[in-house]
């Protein structure tokens, strides 16, 4: 299984990094599988350490992607690091065990504290659209444009029907970015 989740993450000064990114769930083990080269990899490689932060607000997925990484954070209990102030929970995690590749290695991490801060409440179909738009933008560079274009108007069916103001800002970040991306070539 796959969970969209957020992981925040430091350097061995302790500045944080916070990054959308999907993590495999295996048994009981966390696998982040980042792309190199990955401040997120590079952090978790350094440090040994990482949190997930399971979140409702797609503002902050679609802000980390667009250059809006400046979210609220508090300190790990039980690691160096932080996790998001508005998280409904989060994990704190130790990395285990590394299958080294030199293009996508897979990082075990196994959890040593976890917190539900509040409930889950279920996500409308903005908040969907918002999170799969995020992850197309995330592939700018490995997507044809057909593809992109294609689900983003499907994607933009939920938007308009559900979306809150969460959502309609996040959406607005993301369409920015792509525009953006288009204007130059693709070099954003």
């Amino acid at each position: 299984m796959i969970q969209e989740t957020l992981i925040t993450t430091v350097n061995s000064q302790g500045k944080p990094h916070i990054a959308p990114m999907g993590v495999h769930i295996i048994d009981d083990q966390f696998v982040i599988m980042a792309f190199r080269p990955n401040l997120t990899l590079n952090n978790i490689l350094e440090t040994r350490t990482a949190v997930v932060n399971y979140c409702d607000d797609v503002r902050i997925f679609a802000g980390c992607l667009t250059g809006r990484r400046d979210w609220p954070l508090q300190a790990a209990e039980k690691i160096k690091g932080y996790f998001l102030a508005d998280t409904l929970a989060h994990a704190e995690l130790e990395l285990i065990n590394l299958a080294d590749d030199p293009v996508r290695p897979k990082l075990f991490c196994k959890p040593v504290h976890s917190v539900n801060h509040k409930p889950f409440q279920g996500f409308n179909r903005a908040q969907y659209s918002v999170l799969e738009a995020a992850i197309l933008i995330s592939r700018l560079g490995r997507l044809p444009w057909d593809k992109i274009e294609s689900e983003l108007d499907y994607l933009r069916i939920g938007m308009q029907k559900t979306a809150g103001p969460r959502e309609k800002l996040a959406w607005q970040w993301l369409m920015e970015f792509i525009e953006q991306h288009k204007n130059t070539g693709g070099n954003s």
